[in-house]
């Protein structure tokens, strides 16, 4: 059974950094192409990032560009979530999923994703 942990959520205080992780377990990370979402109070669920199947290539929403890092180690079966300079517009739940490494279609959906975590809050006070 595929299943997908996020972890590192924390309150944070803007200007400040956090890393989250994703760990994989049931399956080999490197069968897939992760992505992160966040999903905010009033808002629908949005693109954060995402990563191929080998790293190779990364995918970033206009608004955490320069700020936000994806990484993953298919060794360890986790993907990472860097973020830096956090801006209270950045507190959401933030959700990792997974999709075939052979899925060609757009990472910015939510529907091109199989696997889902349960998500890990990020707070960041202004």
């Amino acid at each position: 059974q595929v299943q997908l942990v996020e972890s590192g959520g924390a309150l944070v205080q803007a200007g400040g950094s956090l890393r989250l992780s994703c760990a994989a377990s049931g399956y080999t990370l490197s069968s897939y192409a992760m992505g992160w979402f966040r999903h905010a109070p009033g808002k629908e669920r949005e693109f954060v990032a995402a990563i191929s199947w080998s790293g190779g290539n990364t995918y970033y929403a206009e608004s955490v560009k320069g700020r936000f890092t994806i990484s993953r180690d298919n060794a360890e079966n986790t993907v990472y979530l860097q973020m830096n300079s956090l801006k209270p517009e950045d507190t959401a739940v933030y959700y990792c999923g997974a999709t075939s490494r052979y899925y060609s279609g757009s990472y910015y959906r939510q529907g091109a994703y199989l696997y889902w975590g349960q998500g890990t809050q990020v707070t960041v006070s202004s």
